[in-house]
């Protein structure tokens, strides 16, 4: 966005990871929906596409916001006019440093899972959000212990309701893949290489960092497409779901023999690690999967400075996704909506707000720059998310889960199992959100019925009756 608008000025990249992360196959699905994948290029890509723009890889020390100035663990310090922070957020970790422990978060913690699942005839997953889901539903050929906080999965995005329609995917086969989607790989040369990087910039391995901590990039939104998670065993999918349950503690196999809990655990086997859940059980396994979401990765840029940081620890920004030091703006993960949003929207740290906010920040700084004034973009006016899970397609519009209207709401619902489920969100006659899960064609009509806020008093619950084609009637 900046090196476009301003094709004669300097732009500069500065990432930890040797590669970068490009949108493609971008669809404009509706008004405000949209579909991508994401995929990593290398940087030269970018260089050669604006030559105004350079890519230097290095990790961020220090941020010194009053004189304008960054530090990078290389020693070179880079002046600038305006700055935006997108530097995501970061995995919350069960623990660090347990060799037992892995985080997914970039290409390369991927890839270490993929390798270690290979051997392994049971893991235990803790986290109920979008890559715990995905998580489950796509390992094959080994034991899958699910331990979720909450009393249904993925509550994140769906209610009981959609989990319940959900949940007997875990038990059938999965069906056939069509040809994986391909995906450009680049290995790198150079120190990274020797230490077995085959592809990715940086990442967790084992909660461990390596060399200059430098985190990799997130996984693109379809990672587990065109790799085989497959485990050990010759079992297609075993998945037992351990509702509002958390680890209370992680034993080494020495430690567990020695403790209480081997005379009371029914689980007989030799592990090399066992995990006690909060709901008293115990189970070992090959090792644990943490997916319990990020948080903003704000470390190095807070030191000496004094950004306002909201309750979740985000850079707050203001609508014209600005932070509270002069110059400095920051988008995706790692900021917190700080203005008074829609009725209809709320924040997520998603693909598709990353983008969003990614493209609206470069033309904010633009606008700044040339002095002009801008209104808060129209993709803030309703939530909007496409995505997949257990292989079906999930469309969620505005307040989809009622969030913020406490008993005030009313819910339709349509429920075809193994088929389609469809929920309306209604407040004083008004729709306010929707979950479609399945092909459902709907998502073009809700999307229009929320956005104009037509009373739908008159229709009641045959607004989803199944014989009218109600795409036609509203059309």
């Amino acid at each position: 966005q900046l090196a476009s608008q301003f094709p004669s000025a300097d732009v500069a990249l500065l990432t930890a990871a040797p590669l970068i992360k490009a949108v493609c196959n971008f669809k404009q699905v509706s008004k405000t929906l949209e579909e991508f994948d994401v995929e990593e290029r290398p940087s030269s890509v970018l260089e050669e596409k604006y030559p105004n723009l350079r890519v230097i890889q290095s990790a961020v020390k220090a941020l010194h916001a009053q004189q304008h100035t960054l530090q990078t663990v290389d020693g070179l310090e880079i002046h600038y006019e305006k700055l935006c922070i997108c530097s995501g957020g970061r995995p919350k970790l069960l623990t660090q440093d347990n060799p037992y422990v892995l985080g997914i978060r970039d290409t390369d913690s991927a890839q270490e899972f993929q390798k270690r699942l290979s051997k392994a005839r049971r893991i235990v997953v803790v986290g109920n959000g979008g890559i715990a889901l995905e998580l489950v539903y796509e390992v094959e050929g080994c034991e899958v212990i699910w331990a979720v906080k909450d009393k249904a999965i993925g509550n994140t995005f769906f209610d009981a309701g959609a989990a319940q329609f959900l949940i007997p995917s875990l038990d059938t086969d999965k069906p056939e893949r069509a040809a994986t989607c391909k995906r450009a790989r680049y290995t790198i040369e150079g120190p990274a290489a020797t230490q077995g990087l085959a592809v990715g910039g940086g990442g967790d391995r084992q909660g461990q960092r390596r060399g200059l901590e430098e985190p990799g990039s997130a996984l693109g939104p379809d990672w587990h497409e065109g790799i085989s998670l497959r485990g050990a065993e010759e079992v297609s999918h075993r998945v037992s779901v351990e509702y509002q349950s958390e680890v209370k503690q992680i034993y080494t196999h020495q430690d567990f023999l020695l403790s209480p809990l081997a005379s009371q655990t029914a689980d007989t086997g030799s592990w090399p690690v066992y995990a006690q859940l909060t709901n008293g059980k115990t189970f070992g396994c090959d090792f644990i999967v943490s997916a319990t979401g990020v948080v903003p990765n704000t470390e190095p840029f807070l030191q000496g400075n004094s950004f306002a940081l909201a309750e979740d620890s985000g850079l707050k920004v203001d609508d014209h996704m600005m932070t509270s030091e002069p110059d400095v703006y920051a988008a995706g993960d790692v900021c917190t909506a700080g203005w008074e949003p829609s009725h209809l929207w709320q924040q997520m740290r998603l693909w598709t707000q990353a983008r969003q906010m990614g493209w609206y920040a470069g033309r904010c700084m633009a606008a700044d720059v040339l002095s002009e004034t801008i209104e808060l973009d129209f993709c803030f006016e309703l939530f909007s998310h496409i995505t997949k899970f257990f292989n079906y397609k999930v469309v969620l519009l505005g307040k989809f889960n009622g969030q913020g209207l406490g008993l005030n709401q009313e819910l339709l619902v349509r429920c075809t199992k193994g088929h389609e489920y469809v929920k309306v969100v209604l407040s004083g006659g008004r729709m306010l959100g929707a979950v479609l899960i399945g092909e459902t064609d709907l998502e073009e009509t809700f999307e229009n019925l929320i956005l104009n806020q037509m009373d739908l008093t008159p229709y009641g619950e045959e607004l989803l009756n199944p014989n009218i084609d109600i795409e036609d009637y509203f059309d």
